[in-house]
């Protein structure tokens, strides 16, 4: 993602002087002292900033215009390329809705939905924003924007829900066999005209068995997409099981949306930006735990809560954090990646916390997909809700997941058997290659990388929203 518009921040001078008394508190090292306490005077020197005439733009374009002439950012021309063909779409949805304003509207041709687009390139390039900067000025109340994960598990739960209102069958007979995709996609349309997914990804078979007709069944009424990825159209669940299933998603995709490439080759959240201290810890510091228990400390003092054990409760399923107080959390990687938690759970925690501690972060390799897949979702998850995070990892970030080749002790073994797949065969797919976790923690370094700037920590701050 490119450089963000400016920071907005609101920090009365009471929370200013409540924050700066929890730096005077000694910590372990003076310098990341002094770096906290350059945070919080930078955020009131922001908030003292807002008083600032803003000016009023007509259009994502004429946004962006305004963001370069302030110097907020650099000019990109790939950016401005895509966010013209955003300001058509924007310009054709004024007034479009699909659905009938009248019962005698039903019985005429609705208006024809404008095309969406599928924005995709490297990781860090500004597709969100570019995005994000078309949908705020989208003027239609019927619209969403939603990460692609967030949306998959709605759209499965609302299948569940579908399935349990049905008749239970009678005892000796067959049940009558019952498709919820299309009374599904038929629910989302009614909610919404426009759909705006950031990180478009298939990963899991459930989804990629169903995306074909649920997409099919959108567009068919008349819902205008708009997406981002880090993958073209055709390499979406490459090498995935069962991907000849998958593929005709991919031409009705293509038909209904315009491939755009976002891809200047700058990943603009590696570039130099004021540091929030440091927040990413190296195992091999004699002192980093004694640092991650003192930075707790300090967040947990803001807390009306106690130091206690968590029990989430997810789709009737509980997951318990064994020390959280208030918004913040303070995890270990045991506990969040080598249990079995998926998105939904991650989701739940990115809800309700506003700081998450991820220690013992270990090396990453092939053995280790299961648990690598689950660190990229959950970074997916917290960076979307800009959830703060700490680390404590055996390796520097870029070094943490390594692509071996050694698969003697590899459990996936077991899986090929069960699946009857030779070895051959199967290792060209990409859950037991590490292809797609390759691929993936590239967005997650990046990410990571943004979340250690000053930027990204100040805007997490929870508590200073509700000033």
């Amino acid at each position: 993602m490119a450089a963000r518009v400016p920071l907005s921040m609101k920090m009365s001078p009471s929370s200013w002087k409540g924050f700066r008394l929890l730096l005077t508190e000694q910590l372990p090292s003076r310098r990341l002292q002094k770096s906290w306490a350059e945070i919080c005077r930078r955020g009131f020197s922001a908030a003292a900033g807002q008083a600032e005439q803003q000016e009023s733009f007509c259009g994502p374009l004429d946004h962006y215009g305004g963001l370069i002439r302030a110097g907020s950012l650099r000019e990109d021309e790939h950016q401005r390329a895509v966010l013209q063909q955003l300001d058509r779409l924007h310009r054709a949805l004024r007034g479009y809705s699909n659905t009938h304003t009248s019962i005698f509207s039903r019985f005429f041709s609705s208006p024809k939905a404008p095309r969406g687009y599928y924005i995709y390139g490297d990781v860090g390039t500004g597709k969100t924003m570019v995005m994000d900067m078309f949908y705020s000025y989208v003027e239609m109340e019927k619209k969403k924007r939603v990460h692609f994960h967030g949306f998959m598990l709605d759209v499965h739960k609302r299948i569940h829900r579908l399935k349990q209102s049905l008749p239970k069958r009678k005892a000796g007979k067959m049940a009558k066999s019952y498709d919820p995709i299309a009374p599904v996609a038929e629910e989302i349309s009614e909610e919404a005209s426009l759909l705006c997914f950031d990180e478009f990804q298939v990963t899991d078979i459930a989804d990629a068995m169903i995306l074909k007709q649920l997409f099919e069944n959108l567009f068919l009424n008349g819902v205008v997409v708009v997406a981002t990825s880090n993958r073209p159209p055709e390499d979406l669940y490459k090498n995935g099981l069962q991907r000849v299933n998958f593929v005709p998603f991919i031409a009705v995709l293509q038909k209904y949306c315009q491939t755009l490439r976002l891809d200047s080759g700058i990943d603009y959240r590696k570039r130099n930006r004021p540091s929030a201290g440091k927040i990413y810890f190296l195992s091999s510091d004699p002192e980093a735990e004694a640092t991650l228990d003192t930075m707790f400390d300090q967040l947990a003092f803001k807390q009306n809560d106690i130091t206690r054990p968590r029990v989430l409760n997810v789709h009737n399923r509980k997951v318990r954090l064994s020390k959280a107080c208030g918004t913040v959390a303070d995890c270990t990687f045991e506990e969040l990646c080598d249990r079995p938690l998926g998105a939904s759970d991650y989701l739940e925690i990115s809800r309700l916390f506003d700081t998450v501690f991820i220690r013992h972060i270990p090396l990453l390799t092939l053995n280790k997909k299961s648990q690598a897949r689950r660190l990229i979702t959950l970074v997916d998850a917290l960076y979307e809700h800009k959830v703060r995070v700490v680390i404590l990892a055996d390796h520097p970030l870029e070094d943490i997941f390594v692509h071996d080749v050694d698969h003697s002790h590899d459990e996936s073994h077991i899986l090929m058997d069960d699946l009857g797949l030779k070895r051959e065969e199967a290792s060209s797919l990409s859950i037991f290659s590490g292809e797609e976790e390759k691929f993936a923690f590239q967005r997650t370094v990046s990410r990571l990388t943004e979340m250690q700037t000053e930027e990204y920590w100040l805007d997490g701050d929870r508590s200073l929203k509700q000033v």
